[in-house]
């Protein structure tokens, strides 16, 4: 593992609805990423293909529309399947690169939409993804909710790498789980663009003495289609959301402040070595714990609906 990494967090849009026109942005905002010297590449929760910040899909109490439901057509159509040319165009994106990829895609899975992040290594190949276990509010309507099977921490040649998706990030439970396995880049895609959102992400990184990246879109109305209702209206100018992706070490200190300017790609050389710094006097799951008060238990089974017991003798 390196002691000095160079990483990248892309704050930008998709082109929303489209998969084939995000998965070229996405190709293209990756080569500029890489173009910075960057070996870790983090894009926003939801980009791949859109966070429909603003829409209702025709949904209220009791009842939903027939004009929703296209609605919701729409965006399933413009989701990925991992299994997908859509998806080794990803992982030839990070092979070009010759960088790690972290990236909020929709992910397709029968007629379910997971709110997924993504991760592909230097050589293309897709090393796993993790799935949002709580979809936030009115996420709920439209995205099912991942299990504990797809937590992954991976130990890659930059460090061991995770991702915890927006909200995700308010579950104290689902941060320690992440600590235990000594995450040491701690990905947020998010789709916040709050004020107080960095102040969160600053407190993560104090509390798990790890680096945290954080990446959020900035999406105004005139990157949508036509006809896209948001509540927000229809002039091309509103902000839809306005970024604040930041890079945070493991003292909760701003190496890079929120950026609301508009597209960029904030980047930073990482010195590994202040994680072991910082777990000096702190370190939540290891001498800062006391398990002899408090423990926790965490499922990472695969937590299917059907089990087949095909050949398998009957259990009562």
């Amino acid at each position: 593992m390196a002691e000095t990494v160079r990483v990248a967090v892309v704050q930008d849009c998709p082109v929303p609805f489209d998969l084939a026109g995000t998965i070229a942005k996405t190709e293209s905002l990756t080569q500029k990423a890489a173009a910075t010297g960057a070996k870790l590449i983090v894009f926003p929760e939801a980009f791949v293909s859109g966070y429909p910040k603003g829409l209702d899909f025709g949904a209220r109490v009791g009842s939903r529309s027939p004009q929703g439901r296209e609605v919701f057509r729409r965006y399933y159509d413009s989701s990925i399947e991992l299994n997908s040319e859509e998806c080794r165009h990803l992982g030839a994106a990070a092979r070009k690169a010759k960088a790690h990829l972290v990236i909020g895609v929709m992910e397709k899975d029968g007629g379910t939409l997971y709110c997924t992040v993504l991760f592909f290594g230097p050589d293309g190949a897709l090393l796993g993804k993790h799935r949002k276990l709580m979809p936030t509010a009115m996420e709920r309507l439209i995205w099912g909710f991942g299990d504990g099977s797809t937590m992954p921490v991976f130990d890659t040649s930059v460090g061991k790498l995770g991702a915890v998706i927006c909200w995700e990030n308010y579950m104290p439970l689902l941060r320690t789980a992440m600590y235990a396995k000594g995450i040491q880049i701690y990905c947020a895609p998010t789709a916040d663009d709050r004020d107080t959102w960095a102040s969160t992400m600053q407190h993560v990184a104090m509390e798990g003495r790890c680096f945290v990246l954080s990446s959020c879109q900035y999406l105004t109305r005139g990157d949508c289609p036509d006809d896209y209702d948001a509540v927000q209206g229809t002039d091309a100018k509103t902000v839809l959301m306005r970024g604040g992706s930041c890079i945070v070490s493991p003292l909760g200190q701003l190496i890079v402040a929120p950026d609301f300017s508009g597209p960029t790609i904030l980047t930073a050389d990482l010195d590994l070595g202040d994680i072991a710094r910082g777990k000096f006097d702190f370190d939540v799951t290891g001498h800062y714990a006391r398990p002899d008060v408090f423990h926790l238990q965490v499922n990472e089974r695969a937590m299917t609906p059907v089990s087949n017991t095909v050949g398998e003798p009957f259990e009562n």
